[in-house]
């Protein structure tokens, strides 16, 4: 499955690049940046055999700035192609009432804990609109992710860590409805949840994109990021709350 994603991500590279050379493409570049804050965040790995705990909670788990990236191109006026890089990742601290069995270590109770929640995406996604008119603009696709997972506690004198690289495919989704020709609302992301219940994954904004100039926008919003997976191996829950600001260049 890691290799089926990473086959469909330089596909799409290969695509933008082709058209890059081929065509008078229209050419866009978004570029996200503001606060991330924890909502919930449940941890217990192994599944079967660890502690449930909370990195949100029962940890400090520190608000920080982030940045995403998006590069794309429309394929005439109902086609995109995009490639997004989202790097993330939390730190948190603090003492635990309990003892904590993590993956390979047993943290005693009341030892002071560092904590590192890592999330980098990796996505390509393919779009067709199915509405383009002076109102509304509607389009579906599908996403192909790389998630790129790390989840670590350390303590003084111990250290465990749980690593996991995989192939997530996502539906896509963007609704933008425009109040003026200038000023238009935003609905946007990727989301999907497996049968049973298993796991999920959702990545959605919410926002107003302002024209600011004829070859640039500026955006405003919130987006939410929530989901995780109750397998054997890991249980791991999480929402993350995004407050963000971002420009949109077109060429």
């Amino acid at each position: 499955m890691i290799k089926k994603g990473i086959q469909i991500i330089s596909f799409s590279a290969a695509v933008l690049m082709i058209f890059s050379a081929a065509h008078s493409a229209d050419w866009f570049l978004d570029m996200e940046t503001g606060w991330l804050s924890s909502g919930y965040n449940n941890v217990r790995i192994p599944n079967a055999t660890g502690t449930l705990f909370s990195l949100s909670e029962d940890l400090d788990i520190q608000s920080k700035m982030f940045v995403r990236f998006r590069a794309g191109v429309m394929l005439g006026e109902r086609h995109a192609v995009s490639l997004l890089a989202a790097p993330l990742t939390l730190n948190a601290q603090g003492q635990v009432d309990q003892e904590i069995f993590f993956f390979e270590e047993q943290f005693p109770a009341q030892a002071p804990l560092d904590a590192v929640y890592t999330f980098n995406s990796y996505r390509a996604t393919y779009r067709y609109d199915l509405v383009r008119s002076s109102k509304w603009t509607v389009g579906i696709g599908f996403t192909a992710k790389i998630r790129d997972a790390v989840i670590k506690v350390e303590s003084l004198d111990k250290s465990s860590e749980k690593t996991n690289v995989g192939f997530v495919p996502l539906l896509h989704f963007r609704v933008e409805y425009f109040f003026t020709p200038q000023i238009r609302a935003l609905l946007e992301g990727d989301a999907l949840a497996s049968p049973g219940g298993q796991g999920r994954a959702e990545d959605i904004l919410l926002g107003l994109v302002v024209k600011a100039g004829n070859s640039w926008d500026i955006k405003a919003g919130y987006r939410m990021i929530e989901g995780g997976a109750d397998v054997d191996e890991v249980y791991n829950f999480a929402w993350l709350n995004l407050y963000t600001v971002g420009t949109i260049f077109r060429f």
